[in-house]
């Protein structure tokens, strides 16, 4: 291995490990809040990447009628709610958001063809229809069982995956897709060509991360959410809602996981299933982090990404193997080292 292929496989390393170290650190956010971990963080990527790539190409995403059906749902289920509780005033809102909004959008797609948008327009609207689907998902799958322990909280995140990858499949076929660069810009660093795409990648993942600190270290809500993370009984006695942490700290995850999709979407082809992937290598740095350490994290996602680069080009066949077996020596030192605690009741 000499210099070139050095700073290549180190390139594709820190890449890679930026946007491993968003998803560990929306991981965190989820576990540390609700107690869910939140296995469907990858399928959040793949329809950032798909959708985008819908609207490029022209086509109307599936993922307008899947949000479209999910603001329904909320919509009945809530507005049922509301009229046994003869709160008629928040029976607007709730249709605007929940259904008014999506039946617009859905609308007005069938008549404009985004692909001649400008860029920014195309992933702005990507993000509006896919994040919206974080807190839907959260009111009909997690709240109902927001007391329920962990493992049960863990089964329903492999029930809300599977059935994800299956509407993925559905809603963009089985071919892989990879968007146009976002920058053409390129250069040389030490003989080895560093690309533009690369640097826009780290650089936007970076200021996420810096943004993501100043919210939660300056805004009331940011506050709330710590609060909530800390100690979510206390964090009730002073007035926090747990339903509004939840569908907060999911927004954010959802959102955190389209944005990585965008960003990857091209230089890596991306098909219906294969934010699964993607998300479990953010779950290993989440994991180094033990799920409570949101610099721990960021950096064990970057160390998953480096390890994962120079091991695919020692050992390619067994790149994965490598990559997770990192958990279980940290799984191994945590037992040893960490007082265990019941659950709370």
């Amino acid at each position: 291995m000499d210099l070139q292929i050095l700073l290549l496989l180190g390139q594709d390393g820190v890449t890679n490990g930026a946007i491993y170290a968003l998803l560990a650190l929306a991981l965190v956010l989820v576990f540390a809040v609700t107690r869910v971990i939140f296995i469907p963080q990858g399928e959040f990527v793949a329809y950032g990447a798909l959708t985008l790539a819908s609207l490029q190409a022209g086509k109307l995403p599936g993922t307008v009628w899947l949000l479209l059906a999910l603001g329904t749902t909320v919509a009945v289920i809530d507005g049922w709610r509301l009229l046994r509780d003869g709160q008629y005033g928040k029976l607007p809102p709730l249709l605007i958001f929940n259904v008014g909004l999506p039946l617009l959008a859905a609308g007005a797609l069938t008549v404009v063809t985004p692909a001649n948008w400008p860029l920014s327009l195309q992933v702005l609207l990507t993000m509006l229809l896919v994040i919206p689907m974080g807190p839907m998902i959260y009111r009909l799958a997690y709240q109902p069982l927001a007391n329920a322990s962990v493992l049960i909280l863990l089964i329903v995140s492999v029930a809300v995956h599977v059935t994800m990858i299956g509407l993925g499949l559905l809603f963009f076929g089985a071919e892989g897709v990879r968007t146009p660069a976002f920058t053409e810009f390129s250069f040389e660093l030490a003989g080895a060509p560093l690309q533009g795409q690369t640097i826009l990648v780290v650089v936007a993942s970076a200021l996420l991360i810096i943004g993501l600190y100043f919210f939660f270290e300056r805004t009331l809500y940011g506050k709330a959410l710590r609060a909530t993370a800390m100690n979510r009984t206390g964090a009730r006695l002073m007035g926090i809602p747990p339903t509004l942490a939840g569908k907060l700290c999911l927004t954010l995850a959802a959102a955190i996981g389209v944005f990585s999709g965008i960003l990857i979407a091209p230089i890596t082809t991306i098909y219906y299933d294969s934010g699964f992937l993607i998300g479990l290598k953010g779950f290993v740095g989440a994991i180094i982090g033990g799920l409570a350490s949101y610099p721990v994290a960021a950096l064990g996602a970057i160390l998953v990404g480096l390890l994962e680069a120079y091991s695919s080009f020692w050992a390619s066949a067994y790149k994965e193997v490598i990559v997770f077996t990192l958990i279980i020596p940290v799984l191994l030192w945590r037992s040893l080292t960490t007082r265990h605690v019941e659950e709370e009741e």
